[in-house]
């Protein structure tokens, strides 16, 4: 019997599965149409800086870039700057950074708890086993069958119930569950694109403050060496007391610029060991312009796959279709269910006689319920699970318009800075020519104080400019493949990171069936 019940709640959840389910079907979303981003995409190659004193000033970061449309994005992208040292702060904050562990866990959490809403598919069943001493009135007849008025019953049975899932509520909390552990996976994705993307501008930025203090220490010694010069000249009687003080004063006013720097680097210290997973004791690894490369060709993907690669998309979806799928579950509620229960067992005066003939017992039942009053309980429910599904449609257009501005942005950046590079590249040159000018001028005595500390100024400040336009370029770089979705999804083969976690998706291969 017990068998029979089983087989047939079984046959049952297949046959209902099968069916239809109440709600509505989530769709995946039409993907963009078009191939470009705008007019900020259109043109195909970034201009580089021309001239060979312009190139000298820019380094390595005044080549020009190509845009390859359609053209897949690497894994390990940041592979393209050429910095063994970059590559490998990238793998050491893969393998220690924290919050990378936490989107772990989440999924495995997220994952677990998907499990657990598809255990509703199948029936029920737990054991109980009751002894109890008893005692019957003398008002009454005796209760068992050997007329005594104490005796012990020995109860063991099982507690099967099943819900058949008729209306498809079940189902749709199982496709929720889905939709949301796919949300984590692809949370997961976007921690991991967050990281690598802030490594490297972390890299970037901390080889423009050096840049920036390297130039500003250069000058404040030149400025020295002219200020002792002004020293002895003014004994000499050629300089007065204000050319003195006028160099001594732009000499300062440089110096002072240095320890808002310096603090700028070792706080940009700081976050890198933080991103590393380190305390901020320990010693990171040092960059300069000069050892990252730009990268000269640039993948590019089309609108229709931005939307399977950007981890923020894909988040969106599937927060939409888990909000969709609830609007199922909160229907199904309002309807009529059935619950099927079965508690075979045996109950005997001792546990010896359990397994004799005749000691059996069973009951089998069934229930159907209907939700009467509630005071507009499931109502209020059902109509919320709407709205939401609204909101989450709203949500997904939104990250999609601004993940799209975002890519236009980034394509923008790169044209219109690379841009700005050659200007700064051509201002750098032309004001480091003034400044020999000057300097050789100075010696004579042909130009005044004034104009050799406009020299000066105008050196240092084309510099800056020009180390900020630099980093400002490989920025832009970092930017599009992080716009683009950063190739996560070719993270397997040999082009994997080492850790365990991304192979494919995270051991994913394991963690999600």
């Amino acid at each position: 019997m017990m068998r029979r019940f089983f087989m047939t709640g079984c046959a049952l959840s297949v046959l209902l599965q099968a069916g239809c389910a109440v709600g509505p079907d989530f769709r995946k979303p039409a993907a963009p149409a078009g191939e470009q981003y705008g007019q900020a995409g259109r043109s195909s190659h970034v201009a580089g800086v021309t001239g060979e004193a312009e190139q000298a000033a820019s380094g390595r970061q005044g080549v020009g870039q190509v845009f390859h449309v359609g053209q897949d994005i690497p894994a390990q992208w940041w592979r393209l700057f050429h910095s063994e040292a970059l590559n490998a702060l990238v793998q050491k904050a893969l393998d220690n950074n924290p919050s990378l562990e936490s989107a772990r866990d989440a999924l495995s959490a997220a994952q677990q708890n998907k499990l657990a809403q598809q255990s509703a598919f199948y029936p029920s069943i737990s054991g109980s086993f009751n002894p109890t001493r008893n005692k019957t009135s003398r008002t009454y007849s005796p209760v068992p069958n050997n007329n005594s008025w104490l005796y012990t019953v020995h109860t063991a049975q099982l507690n099967i119930s099943y819900v058949p899932d008729f209306w498809g509520g079940v189902r749709r909390g199982a496709e929720a569950a889905k939709a949301l552990r796919n949300a984590q996976r692809d949370q997961l994705r976007a921690v991991y694109l967050t990281l690598t993307s802030s490594v490297v501008q972390a890299a970037i930025d901390y080889a423009a403050i050096k840049a920036q203090i390297e130039t500003t220490r250069s000058l404040v010694t030149l400025q020295r060496d002219l200020l002792e010069s002004a020293r002895m000249q003014e004994k000499a009687g050629e300089f007065s007391r204000n050319d003195v003080a006028l160099q001594h004063t732009a000499l300062a006013q440089n110096e002072a610029t240095l320890a808002p720097l310096q603090k700028q680097l070792e706080q940009q210290k700081h976050l890198i060991a933080a991103l590393v997973g380190d305390s901020p004791d320990v010693p990171q690894p040092e960059f300069t312009f000069d050892e990252l490369t730009l990268p000269a060709d640039l993948p590019v993907s089309v609108p229709a796959r931005l939307i399977e690669q950007r981890p923020d998309i894909r988040t969106a979806q599937d927060n939409w279709h888990a909000a969709c799928a609830q609007v199922g579950v909160a229907v199904a509620n309002r309807l009529p269910n059935i619950e099927l229960g079965a508690t075979p067992g045996f109950a005997a005066a001792s546990i010896a006689k359990m397994a004799a003939p005749g000691y059996g017992q069973w009951q089998i039942a069934a229930m159907v319920t209907q939700p009467l009053f509630d005071a507009g309980l499931l109502r209020h429910q059902e109509n919320a699970a709407r709205a939401a599904y609204d909101q989450a449609a709203s949500e997904y257009r939104s990250t999609l318009i601004t993940a799209l501005q975002d890519v236009a942005d980034t394509f923008t950046a790169l044209r219109l800075d690379a841009t700005t590079l050659a200007d700064n590249a051509e201002a750098a040159t032309a004001a480091g020519e003034s400044l020999k000018i000057s300097l050789a001028q100075y010696k004579y005595g042909a130009i005044s104080q004034i104009v050799m500390l406009n020299a000066q100024q105008a050196h240092l400040e084309t510099e800056l400019a020009l180390a900020q336009s630099r980093a400002d370029r490989l920025s832009d770089t970092v930017a599009l493949f992080q716009a683009l979705g950063g190739g996560w999804w070719n993270n397997h083969g040999s082009d994997a990171p080492h850790h365990p976690s991304w192979h494919p998706d995270k051991g994913l291969s394991v963690l999600l069936p």
